[in-house]
């Protein structure tokens, strides 16, 4: 009996051969819209939360829910929050507006710290030093991964001249953060571009992918014949020194007679 022949592709060979791309499907470019998101690990916008959530809580304690100073230091405490989360978000498709965005957070904290020193001053109530010993405390606590649960025990517990200056110190803190941020988007900025940039070095990479041999022509399109009109790469207007010899012949040669319904200049109507 003659041994039985296998087959050459069987189902082992199959399973264990390795799948083999094209060249060129791997090279394929990832995309013009960068990672964006994640604006939850930012320190500025944890940092925002913890004071989102202690003024909500300073204007239930000591300002009249009723007056207008404290919606707009909710107001203010809000727009900061969720404006760096909105420009998070949209930093996909335009820096310019992730830059705009961080910018009025960075202003509507501005307006809370003037809320804030405004509340100490016309009460008389007294303003930490930048290196005072309570001022340097609440330093060290809000530098570590901390939370509004850091803060409740002060926040809940402790007089508003307490409150409204550990309040003080967390604004810096988040300040500080947000310049460190607008610093960073001018430099990505500087560097990448913005959304118009990285579509039109996608869609180079990609049109060169396309093309047979892998590479494209980044020249300009030719301009139009000067005498012509035509548009072509190998199409080229006749030099000067041709074109004024050529006036210069037709200068010399007798014009047509006029035609009978032609009147020449000067004659009579």
């Amino acid at each position: 009996m003659t041994p039985e022949r296998k087959p050459n592709g069987t189902k082992e060979t199959k399973a264990t051969a390795p799948c083999r791309q094209s060249p060129s499907s791997h090279a394929f470019p990832a995309g013009f819209i960068p990672p964006h998101g994640g604006y939850q690990k930012l320190f500025a916008y944890t940092k925002t939360q913890i004071i989102y959530d202690a003024t909500v809580r300073f204007c239930e304690r000591f300002i009249d829910r009723k007056s207008r100073t404290c919606d707009q230091m909710v107001q203010a405490t809000r727009s900061a929050n969720k404006n760096i989360a909105e420009g998070s978000q949209v930093s996909g498709t335009s820096k310019e507006a992730e830059i705009k965005l961080v910018g009025v957070a960075r202003a509507s904290l501005e307006v809370l710290l003037g809320d804030y020193h405004d509340f100490l001053r016309q009460r008389g109530l007294r303003l930490w030093e930048k290196n005072s010993r309570e001022a340097l405390y609440v330093r060290r606590l809000g530098a570590r991964n901390a939370s509004y649960a850091s803060f409740r025990p002060f926040i809940e517990t402790r007089p508003p001249e307490v409150v409204a200056n550990i309040l003080i110190c967390l604004i810096h803190q988040a300040n500080y953060l947000l310049d460190q941020q607008l610093r960073r988007l001018e430099q990505d900025f500087l560097r990448e571009g913005g959304l118009r940039e990285r579509m039109t070095r996608a869609r180079l990479a990609t049109r060169a992918r396309q093309q047979p041999g892998g590479s494209h022509d980044c020249r300009p399109p030719p301009s139009p014949c000067t005498f012509c009109g035509i548009r072509l790469s190998g199409h080229r207007s006749p030099p000067l020194s041709l074109y004024i010899v050529r006036r210069i012949r037709l200068i010399g040669r007798p014009r047509p007679p006029p035609t009978a319904h032609a009147q020449p200049k000067g004659g009579a109507p």
